[in-house]
């Protein structure tokens, strides 16, 4: 593949995600994920702890010290959970293709790093993060090629020992054509030289917006069956280089 090849994947994948996130901000169900959902906050709430814990049960949760990065962070993403952590604004970096999402979390977060920008190309130094995050990002991307690029720069900036925090769906929407599930397979591919666990979580949202809103103890309990979770969490790890890789 020469360059020219690639710049023209990267550009048509570019348009066509710039594109839906306009079909997206016109649609009448824009506010499913807002924090007065019942829905939005059950499932917000569940992947949190989920995810708290299992960054602690690897030793990858993140210090004050910690440099951290979200790819994708919408209009705030993960960012003000790890404030909450304790990592001071300053420690946080993001990337953001939606220049009027990225606007919005840059006036919330005016002291942290937040560019506009594609991932396929991130604007850091290799090593530089002990955590990356990248929520709900893969599956928007479409093109496989555009897909092993951004895991590839995700690699590149990510230092050894330092954890990917990963949360996607893992299954397509027969609804929605311009989204497409990663598995665990894919997601192992992707991240092939990683370490780390992966886990199901979120109840299908379908299933938490009908039983959420009035019943948030049922909502739990379906949650406990594997077979009702859409979404993967994951805590992947770098390995730290040696001279046998």
């Amino acid at each position: 593949m020469n360059g020219s090849d690639q710049i023209d994947f990267v550009l048509a994948e570019r348009s066509r995600i710039q594109t839906e996130y306009q079909r997206r901000a016109l649609s009448a169900n824009n506010d499913l994920y807002e924090a007065w959902q019942p829905a939005a906050r059950f499932m917000t709430e569940v992947r949190r702890l989920k995810a708290i814990e299992m960054l602690h049960e690897a030793s990858v949760f993140p210090s004050e010290t910690s440099q951290c990065l979200e790819v994708g962070f919408g209009s705030g993403g993960w960012l003000s959970e790890i404030l909450s952590w304790g990592v001071p604004e300053g420690n946080l970096h993001g990337i953001e293709i939606n220049p009027a999402r990225a606007w919005r979390a840059s006036e919330m977060y005016p002291n942290a790093d937040l560019r506009i920008g594609d991932a396929v190309k991130l604007p850091w130094d290799s090593d530089s993060f002990k955590l990356v995050i990248t929520s709900t990002l893969f599956t928007s991307v479409l093109d496989d090629k555009v897909r092993r690029l951004i895991a590839d720069e995700i690699v590149r900036v990510l230092a050894p020992g330092g954890a990917l925090l990963w949360y996607d769906f893992a299954f397509n929407n027969p609804r929605n054509a311009n989204v497409r599930g990663v598995n665990r397979a894919e997601l192992r591919k992707l991240f092939w030289s990683f370490a780390g666990d992966i886990k199901s979580v979120t109840l299908a949202p379908p299933l938490v917006r009908m039983i959420a809103p009035r019943s948030w103890t049922l909502a739990t309990l379906l949650e406990g069956i594997p077979l009702l979770r859409t979404h993967l969490l994951g805590v992947l790890i770098k390995r730290p280089f040696t001279g046998n890789q």
